[in-house]
């Protein structure tokens, strides 16, 4: 009978491809060092196979098999982990480990109000949170290291199951002596021959605040653009040029003391949609759909039911 990898061994393996450091990874593990290295030794041993290139440096090199090891110890790892959880799921709905990832122009905003309302409804329920970029959040959900995420459409979700919640829409921000602070109502086919500045490469909105001028070739001012929507209010405030917010971060205090001028949009498209993300055919899944009316109580005033 062929000797398997035990949990804990996929668990150390996996945790040093993410970390590249043994300490690191260990520490992740919540492990000493000796004991992650050497999890990883009785694995290599068991698998008759050199998982890891030992050059005498101190870089973390895989082998080509141990890269190869890497991917399908995360796929049985979430297996594994699916099987329990399927069973926890029917003994104790919304109990348990969450581990959810959210964008970062929504977390700030909109987790304040609902983190204390998810508390509050399911007092056995672990939540363990993660900020980052819609791509990385999920490449993580598809490998298995996230389980739900908080995003934003429209977005290339890459196989994931979206359940469309609220609709955020999008305000213009311009400087507070802006020509266009006059109107009412801001038409999405003006703003094409303003200075539209964006948040850098990586982020959903960026795309999406093309998309809803009608452009892809506008790069901000001077070709800058900015990591945080704080970071953008500003520099409008400094009139380098206009932008777009969701109306979830400016309810949220983006622009709490900032010298702009805010103003809806008129137009076809000038909104996203807040959504649930999760893997496909997993056991929790009526847990999270369970999660979307709780997710449009905490989006507070001026926000409209999505059609989906």
């Amino acid at each position: 009978m062929i000797a398997l990898p035990t949990p804990q061994q996929l668990r150390y393996l996996l945790a040093l491809a993410e970390h590249q450091h043994f300490g690191r990874a260990a520490e992740a593990c919540a492990v000493t060092q000796s004991t992650l290295s050497a999890g990883l030794l009785a694995l290599e041993r068991q698998l008759d196979s050199r998982i890891l290139d030992r050059d005498g440096s101190k870089r973390v090199l895989f082998t080509p098999l141990g890269q190869d090891l890497v991917a399908r110890g995360r796929e049985a790892l979430a297996a594994l982990e699916a099987f329990a959880e399927a069973a926890a799921a029917a003994r104790a709905p919304m109990s348990g480990r969450l581990r959810l990832g959210v964008i970062p122009t929504v977390g700030p905003f909109l987790l304040p109000r609902l983190m204390p309302a998810l508390r509050g409804a399911f007092p056995r329920l672990q939540l363990l949170l993660r900020e980052d970029t819609t791509d990385r959040l999920l490449a993580r959900l598809g490998d298995g290291r996230l389980d739900l995420l908080l995003l934003a459409l429209p977005c290339d979700c890459d196989g994931a199951e979206t359940l469309g919640v609220v609709r955020d829409p999008l305000l213009a921000a311009l400087p507070a002596a802006h020509p266009l602070g006059a109107r009412d109502a801001v038409p999405l086919a003006t703003l094409a021959a303003e200075r539209l500045l964006l948040l850098e490469e990586g982020h959903c909105l960026r795309a999406q605040a093309l998309a809803a001028c009608g452009t892809a070739r506008r790069e901000g001012a001077d070709g800058f653009a900015a990591t945080s929507l704080h970071t953008l209010v500003q520099m409008v405030a400094g009139g380098l040029g206009v932008t777009l917010l969701p109306q979830v971060a400016v309810q949220g205090g983006v622009t709490a003391g900032a010298d702009v001028a805010l103003r809806p949009l008129a137009g076809t498209g000038a909104w996203r949609t807040l959504a649930l993300a999760w893997r496909p055919n997993t056991p929790r899944a009526a847990d999270y759909r369970a999660l979307a009316p709780m997710l449009a109580e905490a989006v507070s005033g001026g926000m409209q039911s999505a059609s989906v």
